[in-house]
């Protein structure tokens, strides 16, 4: 806390008045990073407008600008490989707009029946989190995805987009 009110410019005993605890303060960052994330997706259709429209299309385009707002945001990623079993729920708005997506999609039978959406929409932001946290480790372990290579995070990306997209769409 010393060392975010010098940062800051403030005194700690300012930061403990606004946010009570380090808890506080962690859970505000992420709120923040949360609310800056949805408004993000809020410009995504969540409800087909036209029979045309494939879930599966708006599916992969939340998918990819979750990666890529994460991917803008490492030190979001880090305060959430660290929030352990927090009581805070800042990703909710996000998973939220991926369940409708998907649970639009089996309505409509694009999307696999037997799927529960919660869980694919966490487990897809657990994807993109875990990823992005250990992607230097991940990189360096595996040698032929090239360490130095400047595509591996679109690549990974577009992987990670499309494990998701092979793995809810129906048959």
């Amino acid at each position: 806390m010393d060392q975010i009110a010098r940062k800051a410019g403030v005194n700690k005993q300012l930061l403990f008045y606004y946010f009570h605890s380090k808890r506080g303060l962690f859970n505000a960052v992420l709120a923040k990073g949360a609310s800056q994330l949805e408004q993000e997706l809020a410009g995504l259709p969540v409800a087909g407008g036209s029979s045309d429209a494939n879930p599966l299309d708006r599916i992969r385009a939340a998918l990819q600008m979750q990666f890529d707002f994460l991917a803008r945001h490492p030190e979001l990623v880090a305060l959430l490989t660290q929030a352990g079993r927090s009581d805070a729920r800042p990703f909710a708005p996000a998973i939220k707009r991926l369940v409708i997506l998907l649970a639009e999609g089996q309505g409509r039978g694009h999307v696999r029946d037997d799927l529960d959406p919660h869980l694919a929409a966490a487990q897809a932001l657990v994807l993109m989190v875990a990823y992005l946290g250990l992607e230097s480790l991940i990189a360096m372990s595996a040698p032929p995805l090239g360490a130095d290579e400047p595509a591996l995070r679109e690549r990974w990306k577009e992987a990670a987009v499309r494990l998701v997209l092979d793995g809810v769409a129906a048959r």
